[in-house]
């Protein structure tokens, strides 16, 4: 088992992010197989550029609101919400609104 507690974790620059601040909770290679976990802040006007990756990823939004922008389809997430995106699926993303949003984010390697 591995306990995570608010404050604990690595800080990185997620590349393609803007106006953001993540940490590292869990890391793949290091503390799981195949899974890392991370939390991810987003000032409004921030966000992701368009890009793919050949992990899986999940974003549960824990608060704000932000939009997904995929190659043909958007969708709008508020807080407790997720979205899944599969490997090499293109997506952005912006926050909408005033207030800042917060992303738990899942990675698996495939």
């Amino acid at each position: 088992m591995k306990v995570v507690r608010i404050g604990e974790g690595s800080l990185y620059d997620a590349p393609g992010h803007f106006n953001c601040s993540c940490m590292n909770k869990v890391v793949a290679g290091e503390d799981s197989q195949r899974t890392t976990i991370a939390v991810s802040h987003f000032l409004p006007e921030g966000g992701a550029d368009m890009s793919s990756s050949p992990k899986e990823r999940v974003y549960v939004v824990l608060a704000g609101k932000i939009k997904i922008i995929g190659k043909t389809e958007e969708h709008i997430l508020e807080a407790r919400q997720m979205i899944y995106i599969a490997p090499g699926e293109e997506r952005g993303f912006k926050v909408l609104g005033t207030e800042p949003a917060s992303i738990l984010v899942v990675l698996t390697e495939v």
